[in-house]
């Protein structure tokens, strides 16, 4: 018998997020939020209860264990890539949300023509993450401060760290 491994996919932390302040939203509006389809978004849901970030038979979020993964797994499953200064939506950094809070210089941007700001590539988690954030401040910033963890040195992801807790803990 073969059996296959099952992994998380980056849009899945995008799901998770998402759920985790919206966890009754229907399906259809899910997927369109977040730039997915249908049945990637369904699919997403179940990779996630399996891997343990929603609790087991509900689409409710696992914080604690979202937030383990976030702050010491993100990066390593899904490494950044930068590029070269280009237009697009800002995130670490250069969100205004976090820009007092973080050393200057952490600032990136997703590349995207819907974006006003310009700075250096780096790489959505998935396709959808920029055009998503635009619509949805608190998923903004959620994956902004993952974008920090990602890359960020020690200091600011600490930095991260604590907000991050702070916004899925306590609002």
């Amino acid at each position: 018998m073969v059996m296959e491994q099952k992994c998380l996919r980056a849009a899945d932390l995008g799901v998770a997020l998402r759920l985790e302040h919206r966890p009754d939203e229907h399906y259809e509006d899910l997927a369109g939020a977040l730039g997915l389809s249908l049945s990637a978004s369904h699919r997403s849901v179940r990779r996630l209860q399996s891997s343990g970030l929603l609790l087991p038979g509900a689409r409710r979020v696992n914080r604690s264990a979202l937030i383990e993964f976030l702050v010491h797994g993100a990066r390593y499953a899904f490494p950044p890539s930068l590029g070269p200064e280009v237009r697009g939506v800002p995130t670490a950094g250069a969100l205004p949300a976090l820009r007092a809070h973080l050393p200057e210089g952490l600032g990136a941007v997703w590349p995207s023509a819907d974006g006003t700001s310009r700075g250096p590539a780096l790489a959505p988690l998935y396709a959808g993450a920029p055009a998503a954030a635009l619509h949805d401040e608190r998923l903004h910033r959620l994956l902004a401060l993952v974008d920090v963890l990602r890359i960020g040195q020690a200091r600011e992801r600490g930095i991260a760290e604590t907000m991050l807790r702070n916004l899925l803990i306590h609002g």
